[in-house]
């Protein structure tokens, strides 16, 4: 495996990659393939303006995974909260015929919920033994 770039900012260099799991409400299957392709291009949209990159995305009819790739000045939680509510407004508003059939009573599309998983190139007990190995003031 190839070892990734750093990135810089000011102050800091950093390599921070997040997997970002979001479901619909109630897991309804109602994602169709025209749908997954817009989502792509607005969850795209909105995080390039959000200063990150979308490395990978994928989904299925009831949840998208995405690969991406923040700085440090962004807080997981304000972007994936943005990014419900913005993909949320427009796939309701652009395939709103389709979505009646699974969202009748309120105007929802996305879960409350959502699972963000760190992500990076070196498993864990590498990094615990390279932490281990490093030498000690006297």
């Amino acid at each position: 495996m190839d070892a990734q770039p750093l990135k810089r900012l000011y102050h800091c260099t950093y390599r921070l990659q997040y997997h970002l799991v979001i479901v619909t409400r109630h897991r309804r299957k109602c994602i169709t393939k025209p749908m997954l392709s817009r989502l792509e291009t607005i969850a795209q949209a909105t995080t390039e303006k959000w200063e990150g990159e979308v490395l990978e995305f994928n989904g299925e009819p009831d949840h998208v995974h995405l690969l991406l790739e923040l700085t440090p000045r962004t807080a997981p939680s304000a972007f994936v909260n943005n990014l419900k509510t913005v993909t949320s407004r427009l796939i309701r508003k652009e395939y709103a015929e389709h979505l009646k059939r699974y969202y009748w009573r309120k105007p929802v599309f996305w879960s409350r919920s959502y699972c963000i998983i760190t992500v990076g190139g070196a498993p864990l007990s590498v990094l615990k033994q390279y932490i281990e190995q490093q030498g000690t003031p006297e």
